[in-house]
C-alpha cells in the first residue's frame, strides 16, 4: 500500500497535459486593411453601339428598293 499512494500520484502527474489545464483561451483576429477596389465597366459595353450602327449604316445604304421609272415595255416581234 505504501508503493500504490505514490505510484499513483506519479501516474495521474505525467498523464496530464496542457488541454487538461483550464484557462481562458483568447484568440485575436488580425485586421485587415481596407481594400478599395474600382469598380470597372464591363468590357462589352461597345458591342451594342456597334451593332445598332452596323444596322443603321445598312439601312441607309441599302435604301429604297423601289424604282420610280416605269417598268419597260414588253418587245413584241
Amino acid at each position: 500500500m505504501k508503493l500504490v499512494a505514490p505510484a499513483l500520484a506519479l501516474s495521474m502527474a505525467l498523464s496530464s497535459t496542457a488541454a487538461l489545464a483550464g484557462g481562458p483561451i483568447v484568440v485575436e483576429e488580425e485586421i485587415q486593411p481596407d481594400v478599395i477596389v474600382e469598380e470597372s465597366t464591363p468590357r462589352s459595353g461597345w458591342i451594342v453601339p456597334v451593332i445598332i450602327g452596323g444596322i443603321l449604316l445598312c439601312a441607309i445604304a441599302c435604301g429604297d428598293d423601289d424604282d420610280d421609272a416605269p417598268a419597260p415595255e414588253p418587245v413584241i416581234e
